[in-house]
């Protein structure tokens, strides 16, 4: 009998296509609505391989029903929404979808970095709204951008790519990073700064680490006493590596000048969230390595690394 894959949102019938040609392949039937645990928990218990999407919680108690599992292939970089240990526990592998999305999520990052720091949002919104009723000479003003100090924390691929693009706005680079990397010192220029110190010196600061538990909640209501008060914070990693209260309060008494988040502990984000009050945040929904050639690209890489697991070869992008 042919394995069995289970897709957890509905994807364009080219993407699925290859497997449909090997295998018996199930899939939720929405692209916007998340599958209920009670499905996922279901088909986890049958298949024998699973493809996930990062707002699919997969906690132990799911995989110890797993009687065929032999990968789950995720939908993202990260990989936090899935117990690793569990996984390997049980023999299954686990892969992600690296590298296709770092210049995608870069731009992103540097676009809501622009954004945040010259107050695309509220500008946009008071024009819609009809405030904006006359040219003035301190309307809408924002901070600089070009000339400025970056603070990049977390020096990976993304990190990499986003001062490269800080250097063409002529941007001093920091950088801090769980280890140093004198290539990318050497290639792009970029100074290491111990966090305190980076805090305390950029103009901007981006996060771009992982969710870890030695991550969670790095930046609280310490780290961002550090900041200049006209400093922009931008984050694009994971929601929990910012005290999102902290933030709040931050932001409220004007501790700095302004955030850009794509990413949030809850997501969706609740309506009501006390940051979602605040003219000084700029918000999108998670959309770092949204454009369509990026998304398909994920896609691909999930595809070939079900097909080479359940065909018995070694797939590429293997976390565990």
């Amino acid at each position: 009998m042919k394995p069995t894959v289970f897709i957890t949102r509905k994807l364009p019938d080219e993407i699925v296509a290859p497997l449909k040609e090997k295998f018996i392949v199930r899939m939720w039937d929405s692209e916007d609505v998340a599958v209920t645990d009670y499905v996922l928990r279901e088909e986890i218990a049958q298949v024998d391989a699973l493809w996930s999407m990062i707002s699919d919680t997969i906690d132990r108690g799911m995989l110890e029903s797993a009687t065929n599992l032999r990968v789950i292939s995720n939908m993202a970089v990260g990989f936090n929404n899935i117990d690793i240990e569990a996984a390997k526990e049980k023999g299954i592998i686990m892969t992600n979808t690296p590298d296709v999305l770092t210049e995608t999520t870069a731009d992103l990052a540097f676009g809501l970095l622009l954004a945040t720091a010259r107050r695309f949002n509220t500008a946009e919104k008071e024009l819609r709204q009809g405030g904006w009723l006359s040219w003035t000479p301190m309307g809408f003003t924002g901070m600089d951008v070009h000339g400025t100090t970056l603070g990049i924390i977390g020096m990976g691929r993304i990190g990499e790519a986003v001062a490269r693009r800080a250097k063409g706005f002529n941007m001093q680079v920091l950088y801090h990073n769980r280890n140093r990397k004198p290539e990318a010192e050497e290639t792009y220029g970029v100074t290491f700064a111990e966090l305190d110190d980076l805090l305390k010196r950029a103009d901007h600061v981006v996060i771009l680490v992982p969710f870890t538990e030695e991550t969670k909640g790095m930046i609280g209501e310490r780290e961002l006493s550090l900041m200049k008060k006209t400093a922009t914070l931008i984050s694009v990693s994971r929601g929990g590596i910012v005290d999102e209260s902290a933030l709040y309060d931050a932001l409220n008494n004007k501790t700095i000048f302004a955030a850009g988040l794509d990413v949030f502990e809850t997501e969706p984000i609740p309506l009501r969230h006390p940051l979602l009050t605040l003219p000084n945040v700029t918000a999108v929904p998670h959309i770092g390595s949204a454009s369509v050639e990026t998304r398909r690209a994920m896609m691909r890489l999930n595809v070939e690394a079900i097909i080479n697991v359940l065909e018995g070869k070694e797939p590429e992008n293997r976390v565990v």
